[in-house]
């Protein structure tokens, strides 16, 4: 109490010679809080053989999506925050954290008829933070395989944005998320 009463008499005190000196005082505009960057996350999809361009359209797309992160390719030499992978099993990812982790695109749903721009944006899903929502209709990206494979929609819907928005909505560029340790296998 007794500092607030001191530095209101201050700041009345400072008014005051402000008038007697012919000088105006003019009240402090609040300033608005700059917009956070967009956390902006590399890939590595060197090792996505053929499915190279899916990968990079399936980052293509979370961008067009969301605001609060950026998905890029990693430099030369840049250790990536994602990896990208293609094997011969199930597509699967790896997350270590909160947009770390592998992703391996497996041409056993390649094979089977899936489509290869939506798996890719789905097992980014993952690696932003998204659980697998099956069954799910083809509007869901994360539904996964359970739309079929005649589902080519490779889009979050309304919910899935806000929710990786969510996850990353709190963390500034250079702080660390917060650790998940899961295997997500679709």
């Amino acid at each position: 109490m007794h500092v607030r009463m001191l530095s209101g008499g201050l700041a009345a005190a400072c008014l005051v010679s402000l008038s007697l000196t012919g000088g105006q005082a003019a009240a402090a505009a609040p300033q608005t809080a700059a917009p956070l960057a967009a956390r902006v996350l590399t890939y590595d999809a060197g090792g996505s053989a053929e499915f190279r361009s899916a990968v990079d359209r399936g980052a293509a797309i979370w961008n067009e999506s969301v605001d609060v992160v950026e998905l890029r390719p990693a430099a030369a030499g840049q250790r990536a925050n994602i990896r990208v992978l293609a094997d011969n099993g199930w597509p699967r990812a790896l997350p270590t954290t909160l947009g770390n982790g592998t992703v391996y695109i497996g041409r056993q749903a390649v094979n089977q008829g899936y489509n290869t721009v939506r798996i890719s944006a789905h097992e980014l899903g993952h690696i932003l933070g998204l659980p697998d929502r099956k069954p799910g209709p083809c509007s869901s990206l994360m539904s996964g395989s359970s739309a079929g494979t005649a589902c080519t929609n490779p889009y979050p819907n309304a919910v899935e944005k806000a929710e990786v928005e969510g996850n990353f909505g709190d963390v500034r560029v250079g702080r660390a998320p917060a650790a998940r340790a899961e295997v997500i296998v679709d």
